[in-house]
């Protein structure tokens, strides 16, 4: 696993989420119209921002950090460490699996 293929913004592809698995696009992906989807960003520095969709259609945004362990991803942010599979990794597509 390239830990350099993480880094980057990604938002949440539910169109394409299917069997537990979420898949997740680049930011300059071109998504169709919807509304409320996750997303976070993983810094090189292994400092992250993790957003969710508010309760009157504008996201939140909050701190946190992450880090790769083999195949794992731990993103902890202000509601504990959210930790993932790494199903699938490249600079266009991330899918994840809860672990």
């Amino acid at each position: 696993m390239n830990r350099d293929d993480l880094v980057g913004i990604w938002i949440h592809s539910h169109e394409e989420s299917r069997d537990g698995a979420q898949v997740y696009r680049p930011v300059a992906y071109p998504f169709p119209p919807s509304r409320g989807r996750t997303s976070f960003t993983l810094r090189a520095d292994g400092s992250a921002l993790t957003g969710q969709p508010g309760p009157d259609d504008r996201g939140t945004i909050a701190d946190g950090s992450w880090r790769l362990d083999g195949t794992v991803l731990a993103l902890r942010g202000p509601e504990g460490t959210a930790r993932y599979e790494v199903l699938a990794a490249d600079g266009q597509h991330l899918e994840l699996r809860p672990a």
